[in-house]
């Protein structure tokens, strides 16, 4: 290794002196159940989803791709579609700048709707 001066310029190290970066597949499902979390905070009948429902996800990764597979609740009446497609976006845009990973695939699975009638029949059982 080569000594520095304070003015001389530093030199990027080549890919192979660089090292690799590993990550659990645990971890990297915590950074997009995070992610799909903040997709839906402001989702359209995101009030009548109970506080407790969180998404969960799980992780397949090989050499830094990664295929996403995330199962959340969403309020109903809305755009499914739309919601889905918003939530796959901002998960594999947080997934790739989180980790510099290749996400290929985003996969949401609805597992629940929650209705305004359901919120209210909930609110009824709790008195």
């Amino acid at each position: 290794m080569t000594a520095t001066t304070p003015n001389s310029p530093v030199q990027p190290l080549v890919p192979q002196e660089r090292g690799s970066l590993r990550l659990a597949d645990r971890v990297l499902a915590k950074i997009a159940s995070q992610a799909a979390r903040e997709a839906l905070a402001d989702a359209p009948g995101r009030e009548y989803v109970p506080r407790g429902a969180r998404p969960q996800a799980s992780v397949s990764a090989v050499r830094e791709q990664v295929y996403v597979r995330l199962s959340v609740e969403l309020g109903y009446p809305v755009d499914i579609a739309g919601v889905c497609r918003s939530v796959r976006r901002h998960v594999a845009s947080r997934v790739e700048e989180s980790t510099g990973f290749t996400v290929l695939g985003v996969t949401v699975e609805v597992e629940r709707l929650h209705s305004r009638a359901s919120h209210v029949v909930e609110e009824a059982r709790v008195r």
